[in-house]
């Protein structure tokens, strides 16, 4: 190949770029999870499932905001952590349901 051969040189970005992606990533990740989990913590306390249902949404709902929080702060592995722990905790719930 006599080309200049751009293509096979990997093109890092700008590293303050990707810190940035990564802050609204999980921030607003984080939002849209505690929504949903306040919708879905108060589609669930309004019918007849148990307490322990909607207390998991609640609680994984919680959990997201607290990690949107903290994504917005620039402390994207916690909060990245968190959404995990977040989700998982709203899966309780819906296996509860």
């Amino acid at each position: 190949m006599d080309g200049r051969g751009d293509s096979e040189i990997p093109d890092f970005g700008d590293p303050a770029l990707d810190a940035r992606r990564a802050r609204w990533t999980a921030a607003l990740t984080g939002a849209v999870l505690a929504l949903v989990g306040v919708a879905a913590a108060a589609l669930r306390a309004s019918g007849s499932a148990p307490v322990l249902v909607p207390a998991a949404y609640a609680v994984g709902a919680a959990v997201c905001a607290l990690a949107a929080v903290l994504g917005s702060k620039g402390r994207t592995r916690r909060a990245l952590w968190l959404l995990v722990v977040g989700a998982m905790v709203m899966a309780l719930g819906d296996q509860f349901d």
